[in-house]
């Protein structure tokens, strides 16, 4: 099948699609050339975990949306995020960078005006780009202090967004480069011990954020499409707070946690039915993934919020403070197999789920257990646009696209993908498929390395560190290998 559009798009939801070097696989191939300007459309989910989608094995939670992508892509079991964490996750996919490259601790990450990312190479190959959602990713520090940079000093030329998220205490969305329902001559602040800043007209509706964002990417997909441009679409949900719009409440098997995850599914569908309207369904390249893993146990940090909801039918204001544990007891597992969580080196914190999909040229239906990590999103856009990185940006990013085309079974030149395991700096995982070396270093130095056959042992409880010392070896000369050269891509 050879398409040659005027516009091409690539749905990336949530994402990362690449693969290590001994151990990827890939079920048939699927023959395709790639165009000179496909659209780029990265929808990322936030916290959403491993066992949280139907396709992925979750029975308690429903979601069409998802499993149609995967019904005509590839579904990928073996993907991971850059980091068990937000912020440096995030980092990592848009700059190609492995975050633990920084040494950084917590949910600080920045990007620096003029800094390498993927908006801005494809911005200097002509596309329009938007960052719709939320950012995590560093904002100036005065916010009475126009403009507010962000995303547009990073290669966007559209920002709508939650700074961190929408329980976070900015209480307020920010366009472009200001505030969204600034009172006019009054100053904004955050003052402690009251609901909401001073200086905003409009404070954020919690159980609204998520249709907010999902109106304004239908908004600028609608704007954009005669036109080559790069969406990256970063939804809220299932990050507590726990904050279905009311009418998915009760939707779901799985509690109020079920039902906002059936939320997130139903904003999929929405950016999907406005690619089928615009006819460019067939010509998009889809892709959908998660920040990390889930986190198991309710997170009481904010319980003592005030929250702004449209709505507050159905008992949300009592179930939001155990919407995970109620999830638990009613037989979902939020991470699937996977140990732990959001936050932790063990698989459930950062093995995500990762579909994509591009009609006729990725096979319908098809499966991988290519070990995959979201910071080779980078280097894939480049070889699917036809462009080279430059030396010195994504430095650890490798192209799946041959694996995607059912063109080769693995990418040459990785042998395993490290990912930052905890917000303490303390741990990287160094993941090769089978063999799992968590690399325990700072603060946690004294616990030493783990390692895990994820083979036959997929729950990571028996630590074979003493066992197989060569395999330790070999792992930990990688990562060795790796922070002295800068970079693992050649």
């Amino acid at each position: 099948m050879n398409h040659q559009p005027t516009a091409f798009s690539v749905l990336i939801l949530a994402a990362a699609i690449f693969c290590g070097a001994n151990f990827c696989g890939a079920t048939r191939e699927a023959s395709a050339a790639t165009t000179a300007t496909p659209n780029v459309v990265i929808i990322f989910a936030d916290d959403l975990g491993y066992g949280d989608v139907s396709c992925y094995g979750a029975t308690k939670i429903s979601t069409p949306n998802i499993d149609r992508l995967a019904s005509r892509g590839m579904r990928f079991s073996d993907a991971h995020s850059a980091a068990s964490l937000c912020s440096p996750s995030r980092y990592g996919l848009l700059t190609g960078q492995s975050p633990w490259r920084l040494h950084r601790k917590g949910n600080g990450y920045r990007l620096s005006p003029g800094q390498t990312t993927l908006a801005s190479y494809l911005q200097q190959a002509g596309y329009t780009s938007a960052a719709i959602g939320k950012w995590h990713l560093g904002y100036s520090k005065d916010w009475n202090e126009l403009p507010i940079t962000g995303p547009l000093e990073v290669g966007f030329d559209y920002h709508f967004g939650v700074p961190s998220n929408h329980n976070d205490s900015t209480r307020a969305f920010i366009e472009n480069h200001d505030l969204v329902g600034r009172k006019p001559g009054e100053p904004y602040r955050i003052v402690k011990g009251r609901d909401f800043p001073e200086g905003l007209d409009r404070p954020r509706v919690e159980d609204q954020v998520d249709s907010t964002l999902t109106d304004k990417a239908v908004a600028f997909l609608q704007r954009n499409a005669d036109q080559p441009f790069f969406l990256y679409f970063t939804p809220c949900a299932p990050h507590t707070h726990v904050t279905p719009a009311a009418e998915f409440r009760g939707s779901s098997k799985a509690g109020l946690f079920g039902d906002h995850v059936q939320e997130l599914d139903a904003h999929v569908g929405t950016i999907l039915d406005t690619l089928d309207a615009l006819g460019l369904a067939d010509d998009t390249f889809v892709v959908f993934t998660s920040d990390n893993g889930s986190t198991p146990k309710d997170f009481k940090g904010t319980h003592g919020v005030k929250l702004n909801l449209a709505d507050d039918s159905g008992d949300i204001l009592k179930k939001y403070k155990t919407a995970k544990e109620d999830a638990k007891t009613m037989g979902h597992v939020t991470n699937g197999p996977w140990r732990d969580g959001k936050g932790y080196a063990y698989e459930g914190g950062h093995r995500v789920p990762l579909i994509v999909r591009w009609p006729g040229r990725i096979e319908a239906g098809s499966t991988s257990d290519c070990t995959v990590t979201l910071t080779d999103l980078f280097a894939t856009s480049a070889e699917l646009i036809g462009g080279e990185l430059p030396h010195d940006a994504a430095v650890d990013s490798f192209s799946l696209l041959p694996v995607l085309l059912g063109k080769e079974r693995q990418i040459a030149g990785r042998e395993a993908v490290l990912i930052l395991g905890n917000g303490k700096d303390s741990a990287i995982a160094v993941c090769t498929g089978r063999w799992k070396l968590i690399v325990r270093y700072g603060s946690d130095k004294d616990q030493g390395n783990e390692l895990y056959d994820l083979a036959n042992d997929p729950g990571e409880q028996t630590d074979l560190s003493e066992e197989r010392p060569e395999v330790v070896k070999r792992l930990q000369a990688l990562l060795e290998k790796a922070e002295r050269d800068g970079r693992t891509r050649s």
